[in-house]
C-alpha cells in the first residue's frame, strides 16, 4: 500500500511562517505565510484576488503590477512578508463598488485597448497610480509611452494604450479629479 503524501511532508510546509499584516483594498488581513511566498502569490492564492496577474515572474513584464503605499510596484519582486503593515491596492479595487468603472476602466473600454487583457490590470494599476500622483501629465506620445514603459502588452501596437491614457485624463477632469 502506497503511502499519501500530506501537505506537512512536503519541504514547502517545513518554512516557518511568519504572521503578515497588510490592508488590502481597505481591508485588514492577517495570515501566516511562508517568509518565501511572493506578493502576487498571496493576493491570488491566500485571498483570492486573481486580477494580479502574473506573467514573467522577473519584474519585467508589469502585469502583476498594485499600488503598495501609494507608488505602483511589481507584486513579484516582493515578498508578502516585506507588505507587512503595507497599503495594497488591486485591480478588483478600482471600480466602484456598484461595479461603475473607474474612467481608466473605461477609457480602456472605449478605446479599444486591449486584445488578450492579460496585461490589462497592470496598465491600469500603472495609470491609475500615475495619474493620482499627475493628474496633468504630459500628453505627447513619447510622454505616454515613457510613463508605460515598465508594462508590456504582447498583442497591440501600444496604440489604443496610449489613446486610452489620453482617454483616462479627459474622464477624470469631466469627473471632477
Amino acid at each position: 500500500m502506497s503511502r499519501r503524501i500530506r501537505p506537512s511532508d512536503t519541504v514547502a510546509s517545513a518554512d516557518p511562517k511568519v504572521r503578515v499584516s497588510l490592508t488590502v483594498n481597505g481591508e485588514q488581513v492577517t495570515r501566516d505565510v511562508s517568509p518565501r511566498l511572493l506578493l502576487s502569490d498571496f493576493l491570488r492564492h491566500e485571498l483570492g484576488l486573481t486580477g494580479t496577474h502574473v506573467g514573467c515572474e522577473h519584474g519585467v513584464c508589469g502585469c502583476c503590477t498594485v499600488i503598495i503605499d501609494g507608488r505602483a510596484g511589481r507584486s513579484c519582486l516582493a515578498f508578502a512578508v516585506q507588505a507587512d503593515g503595507a497599503d495594497i491596492r488591486t485591480i478588483e479595487s478600482v471600480a466602484k463598488p456598484d461595479g461603475t468603472l473607474h474612467p481608466v476602466q473605461q477609457a480602456f473600454r472605449e478605446c479599444h485597448a486591449l486584445q488578450c487583457g492579460y496585461c490589462t490590470p497592470g496598465f491600469v494599476m500603472a495609470i491609475v497610480n500615475y495619474l493620482e500622483e499627475d493628474p496633468t501629465p504630459d500628453l505627447s506620445e513619447d510622454a505616454i509611452r515613457e510613463a508605460l514603459s515598465g508594462n508590456l502588452c504582447r498583442c497591440t501596437g501600444y496604440k489604443n494604450i496610449v489613446a486610452a491614457f489620453r482617454r483616462s485624463v479627459e474622464l477624470m477632469r469631466g469627473a471632477g479629479g
